[in-house]
């Protein structure tokens, strides 16, 4: 995605596709438009874009706004106490890792937004250049570059890590909505060479804990199932945490003319959510396979 330069409500506008440009505001998922109306007319007079999507913000899953929408999905965790989450919805599996984590030695805590910090993130990004069957988009970034994107939103941010002794092996930002009442998994990320160690599940763990001392309500972990791809690792990891699939519209509002011609020949779709989920998920197994060859890489696992 291209920055374009555009702000909607303070935020950055990407666009993204040749035939079809398709916008959407910095932060989807984590931050909502308060006023998608007039954000869609200024849009639409800047040129910009062909389409504009935007997510339906929880805990309305109904549709109420009157644009196209196609269904998509988040995984939710409702959040009432901490001691509610740990003894009644998380599953046994994910509580035993967790516990393993604390008897192997790492130490899960809140922690400030600081050099340090940003050395540690950097350092798990450039761990591997592949992760989960495929490129790593943030693998051979600079420090200065992790710095950057890692700063988005500090004011409704909460850092929290994993250490080994004073090393950093794993690290989550979890970002509040306006309201407050809901957080994101805006990164959440572990290196490799300790996931016997289970830190991503003891991360979990604290980041239910942090939304809980904020009584904040709902914590979202980005989608429960992409496209065609129902089932994964990664969702039955999220599952047996406690989240949930909830479905919500995400709006595809037709800025030009050619927009509302390339909605309805679904060019806004990329070329993987078109084809047939059987003929994707070989392609993701291959391109799996040629990685770790290629790498001499090692199945990750959840």
């Amino acid at each position: 995605m291209a920055k374009t330069g555009f702000q909607l409500e303070g935020r950055s506008v990407t666009v993204r596709g040749r035939f079809c440009r398709l916008a959407e505001v910095e932060g989807e998922g984590y931050k909502f438009l308060a006023d998608p109306k007039s954000g869609i007319a200024a849009l639409r007079d800047s040129g910009r874009a062909d389409l504009f999507t935007f997510l339906q913000e929880l805990p309305e899953t109904a549709p109420r706004h009157p644009y196209p929408f196609e269904w998509d999905n988040f995984a939710v965790l409702p959040i009432s106490t901490f001691d509610q989450w740990w003894s009644k919805e998380i599953g046994f599996k994910a509580r035993n890792k967790a516990k393993q984590a604390e008897k192997k030695g790492i130490v899960i805590r809140e922690v400030p937004f600081d050099d340090t910090l940003v050395r540690g993130i950097w350092e798990i990004y450039n761990e591997v250049p592949v992760r989960q069957g495929r490129r790593f988009p943030h693998y051979g970034k600079s420090l200065e570059a992790v710095r950057s994107m890692s700063a988005t939103f500090l004011e409704s941010s909460v850092f929290i890590g994993a250490f080994d002794g004073d090393k950093l092996i794993g690290f989550i930002k979890l970002t509040m909505d306006d309201a407050g009442t809901q957080a994101g998994l805006m990164h959440i990320l572990s290196l490799i060479s300790y996931r016997d160690k289970a830190p991503t599940n003891a991360l979990i763990v604290q980041a239910v804990r942090s939304c809980a001392d904020r009584a904040v309500t709902r914590l979202v972990y980005a989608n429960f199932a992409y496209g065609k791809k129902s089932r994964s690792s990664l969702s039955d990891f999220k599952e047996r945490n406690g989240f949930q699939r909830v479905d919500v519209p995400r709006y595809y509002v037709p800025l030009t003319p050619w927009g509302s011609v390339s909605f309805r020949l679904g060019l806004h779709r990329r070329l993987s959510e078109q084809m047939p989920e059987s003929v994707a998920a070989k392609l993701r197994d291959l391109r799996s396979r040629w990685y770790q060859r290629r790498f001499n890489l090692k199945s990750e696992s959840f």
